[in-house]
């Protein structure tokens, strides 16, 4: 699925829970779309664990 396809249906997620829902549902989509992002990029590969728990000056080594 391309990345244009994807964020069209975040968009639309977003705006239906925005227009039924309120700016509540808004942010509770909004928020929990961002975690399925980080998990399934932790899924795939792309993220370790360690990176959410180093420092800004280890990263650079």
């Amino acid at each position: 699925m391309s990345m244009a396809l994807v964020g069209m249906i975040a968009g639309m997620a977003l705006g239906f829970a925005g227009y039924f829902g309120g700016f509540g549902a808004f942010l509770l989509v909004a928020a929990l779309g961002a975690v399925g992002f980080v998990v399934g990029r932790f899924l795939e590969g792309d993220l370790e664990a360690g990176d959410f728990f180093r420092s800004r000056g280890e990263r650079r080594r």
